[in-house]
């Protein structure tokens, strides 16, 4: 029986989200695989293959330490996927940038997850979050997803903004067609994979206001060039093609669901046996 270990952050609530990896280890379990979900790094278990899933923008050296025990670490060097980190588009100042832009948290999900879990540690953090969140957006260090600003140009970016290192600026590069904004979608565990486009009316684009959503697995070489340099092993990466062009939108080693569905279903399904190309040098050198 092959056991694999999920390491999570000690704050985070594994069972209560709807991980897409939560859905694809039930699969492994119905498979007769040892599921054991892992919080934080005070307790050592054996393994046959560990997956880091620190719902995090930058990942704790404790975490990535202790990953290295493990003979296979799936996303054990994927650090810091921030906007900074990731993104070839970020606007500066004075760079003489002169298209529309969309202003963005640095932090990945718009800084949720870093908010909610510094709250946790002390109650001091707790207030400075309330009372960020109750300042004008350019000076927050949250921003909820469906409101990142969408402006016609640099000189409309409020000076705060640049003052604020939790925000980033990226040139506002969507990928159109037919009058649609348009925003492909990446999921991968291993060589198992699919790739989404949804279609939407509007600039930010997610699967609750599409209008049509198709599957189409052909993904482009430079993406995937991406994903090596990322050092990805599983996540989800959304992206576009503009004038022909990859352009990297977000890229989440701890993607989110909407939970089993007649839909998804087989798409866990097929994300689970991505595990397998990891597994087999462990399995041959047991036979």
């Amino acid at each position: 029986m092959n056991h694999i270990v999920i390491l999570t952050h000690q704050h985070e609530e594994f069972s209560e989200i709807s991980y897409v990896l939560k859905e694809i280890a039930e699969v492994w379990r119905e498979r007769g695989m040892r599921v054991t979900v892992l919080r934080g790094v005070d307790q050592r278990m054996d393994a046959d293959l560990a997956i880091l899933h620190v719902d995090l923008t930058v990942i704790p050296d404790e975490y990535l330490e202790f990953m290295k025990r493990y003979p296979i670490a799936i996303n054990g060097f994927v650090k810091d996927i921030s906007k900074r980190k990731i993104s070839a588009n970020i606007v500066n100042r004075r760079d003489g940038y002169q298209g529309p832009v969309m202003i963005k948290t640095d932090l990945n999900c718009g800084g949720a997850a870093e908010g909610a879990m510094a709250q946790k540690t002390s109650l001091v953090q707790k207030y400075i979050r309330a009372i960020r969140r109750r300042l004008h957006w350019s000076m927050r260090a949250e921003l909820g997803m469906w409101d990142y600003p969408v402006l016609d140009s640099v000189k409309k970016v409020p000076r705060a903004v640049w003052r604020n290192s939790d925000l980033v600026v990226e040139r506002f590069l969507p990928e159109r067609q037919d009058g649609f904004y348009v925003m492909r979608s990446w999921l991968f565990c291993g060589e198992a994979e699919e790739n989404r486009v949804i279609y939407a009316n509007q600039p930010i684009v997610k699967s609750p206001v599409a209008v049509r959503i198709e599957v189409r697995n052909e993904i482009p070489d430079e993406l995937r060039r991406m994903r090596q340099k990322l050092g990805f092993d599983f996540g989800k990466f959304d992206y576009g093609i503009v004038n022909g062009r990859v352009v990297l939108y977000d890229a989440n080693r701890t993607p989110v669901g909407r939970g089993v569905t007649p839909e998804s279903a087989p798409v866990f399904k097929l994300l689970a046996s991505g595990i397998d190309a990891f597994l087999k040098p462990r399995l041959r050198a047991a036979g």
